[in-house]
């Protein structure tokens, strides 16, 4: 009988538990960091536009996430895995799939799919590449959250039984390039050898990889001597394509590929691969 050799998914997801930050941050931040508050929620949706209102008693019950200045609502989507309609709808951790954050019921769903490995990246707090914790004005508060994430990623959820199955990906302090190149070498000395990087940094108002003062070569030289690959994820430049405005959904999810098209164009012309030649991107 034909074996079919198990699939190594390289784009897999991870709900943030609600303890995540909480549980690591150091005390005097506990009423800032990153933290669950379940409350109503109103959703409303028009020509394409969505609206939660929080606290509304005639809404659903919703886990926000709220982190300084942030009131965001879990949606539906972020879990994504065991609901009938994928939307904007308001849920709780108690209505999504168990094997979303807990890491013994995600293994369990990786043997019922058929799932060797899994390439795990960031999801609903952080977002494909840690962009939350560069749009925070308190860098000090958000360079903990990203030392936060890291340890989770590693110690916890990709540790112990799911070593070799569950591979981490970090993020870094996208504000800085040293202290990027410093966590990519902390990350390293842990056992986790890939991060998630803007698949293109200028939409975040950082310089582009083919900044004239090289911005980014800190970065690139630390994850090029650790062996540490640089992954771009679709929608981590916060900018997805389509056609226009009021274009249906389903435009901007088949253009999606076009975002990678760019990111390769813009690294192959970069110089970045001239002076790092053992520089690995996905």
């Amino acid at each position: 009988m034909v074996q079919i050799p198990r699939i190594i998914s390289v784009d897999d997801h991870v709900v943030e538990p609600p303890d995540l930050w909480s549980d690591r941050l150091p005390t005097r931040y506990k009423d800032r960091g990153p933290r669950i508050e379940r409350d109503r929620a109103q959703f409303t949706y028009r020509g394409g536009n969505f609206a939660f209102v929080k606290g509304d008693a005639s809404g659903q019950w919703c886990d926000w996430w709220i982190y300084d200045d942030i009131v965001y609502p879990f949606a539906r989507i972020s879990a994504a895995v065991g609901f009938e309609d994928l939307d904007n709808t308001p849920v709780t951790f108690d209505e999504i799939r168990t094997g979303c954050w807990k890491q013994k019921d995600r293994l369990a769903d990786m043997d019922l799919n058929h799932v060797e490995a899994s390439l795990c990246f960031p999801n609903v707090l952080p977002r494909f590449c840690g962009q939350t914790f560069l749009e925070r004005q308190d860098k000090d508060l958000a360079a903990l959250c990203v030392r936060a994430y890291n340890d989770w990623i590693i110690d916890e959820w990709c540790a112990g039984d799911a070593r070799g199955r569950l591979i981490p990906v970090t993020i870094v302090p996208l504000w800085n390039p040293e202290l990027a190149a410093a966590e990519v070498r902390r990350s390293a000395a842990m056992g986790a050898f890939a991060i998630s990087f803007s698949e293109n940094p200028a939409h975040l108002g950082l310089p582009s990889v083919h900044d004239p003062s090289r911005h980014w070569d800190p970065l690139f030289r630390a994850c090029e001597e650790t062996s540490t690959v640089i992954n771009l994820h679709i929608g981590s430049s916060s900018k997805m394509p389509s056609t226009s405005a009021d274009a249906p959904h389903a435009i901007g999810s088949v253009l999606t590929f076009s975002n990678s098209m760019g990111s390769l164009l813009d690294f192959i012309l970069s110089g970045v691969f001239d002076r790092f030649p053992k520089l690995r991107i996905a």
